[in-house]
């Protein structure tokens, strides 16, 4: 059984963003040292034209070393999470002051905009990363979304639509046990932006429908030939084309709500929860494996079936190494109060 949550929460309209990313960085690390893993050089335009989403410079002023690789990129999903980058972050928030609160209404969904000045203490707040298998610290505050929160608000329809009250997609109600006949639609994106460009076929999201070639764009400061041939594991085009195909969109821009009001739970990033799990059969039960969701737009819609659920080590090199469309999604605990740190 999953999708039960008997108390309040928040959850992100959003995935986090690129530019919200480079912001948490240069908190985090001003000096650029990087002490906790938070960035690999396989993020860098250089060093990966099409998914390279953020650079790093050695000789910049303090406070400015990482900086969003191409404008493009700044509204799309930061995509080289593993989950202790994704505690850090929320860890970052936790200990930030919140300068302002915002309510407001879109038709029956209901929001909640924050405002908040980061913070460079990442270690310790909501999730104490002294401990390998950290869990919540605290009852109020910014957190890693649970497994349970994020289905929830992804699948379940408290107005008793899709099937047992639950949708098969979050974007649509489907038909279970259809396979992908009711799939959304697949999005196509400008080719050197990433922004959607058929937001009226809706339902919609990004994902790698069959038999139609993967959503994909490349930042139109790069030589095309750099996009479809330069790459950090030295594959050759053809095999390169054939492992790395979908791109991911511009945040929201798919414009399918979720039945809680929440955009691009299905396709474009997978996103962390810190739900803990166990190892798969054959897995290292040494290390503590999470749980994840979502689907991504290099895969087809069965990864956005609410019974899709994956799992992997919580600080997997090789998955962020290689892997960029894993993501974060922000949840929010209790009453946070302006001017809490």
């Amino acid at each position: 059984m999953v999708g039960g949550v008997n108390y309040r929460y928040e959850i992100g309209q959003l995935e986090v963003t690129v530019g919200q990313w480079v912001a948490f960085l240069n908190t985090a690390d001003p000096r650029g040292v990087d002490h906790h893993h938070l960035y690999d050089a396989t993020e860098s335009s250089s060093m990966w034209p099409k998914y390279g989403q953020i650079n790093f410079s050695a000789t910049a002023r303090s406070g400015s070393h990482y900086s969003v690789a191409y404008p493009e990129w700044a509204d799309k999903p930061y995509a080289a999470a593993n989950f202790l980058r994704a505690a850090r972050f929320v860890n970052s928030l936790y200990n930030g002051r919140l300068i302002s609160k915002r309510d407001s209404n879109d038709g029956r969904f209901h929001y909640v905009t924050y405002t908040i000045e980061l913070s460079r203490q990442t270690e310790r707040g909501m999730y104490d990363l002294t401990r390998p298998d950290a869990t919540r610290a605290h009852n109020s505050g910014f957190v890693v979304p649970s497994q349970d929160e994020w289905i929830k608000a992804a699948y379940y329809d408290p107005s008793g639509g899709g099937t047992y009250s639950y949708w098969k997609y979050p974007t649509n109600p489907g038909v279970f046990g259809d396979g992908e006949q009711t799939a959304p639609n697949p999005t196509t994106l400008n080719p050197t932006t990433g922004d959607v460009t058929n937001v009226a076929d809706q339902p919609l999201a990004s994902y790698h429908a069959s038999g139609l070639p993967a959503p994909s764009w490349c930042p139109g400061q790069v030589q095309p030939v750099d996009c479809t041939t330069v790459n950090p594991f030295g594959l050759d085009p053809s095999s390169y084309a054939s492992l790395f195909q979908g791109s991911l969109s511009t945040v929201g821009q798919a414009g399918t709500r979720s039945p809680w009001g929440t955009l691009d739970q299905g396709g474009n990033a997978v996103e962390w929860t810190d739900t803990i799990t166990a190892a798969p059969a054959g897995g290292d039960s040494g290390r503590v494996w999470r749980r994840l969701h979502g689907g991504i737009s290099n895969a087809s819609a069965y990864q956005m079936w609410l019974s899709a659920v994956g799992l992997q080590p919580q600080d997997n090199p090789f998955f962020t190494l290689t892997y960029p469309w894993l993501g974060i999604r922000i949840g929010v605990m209790g009453d946070v109060k302006v001017g809490q740190h």
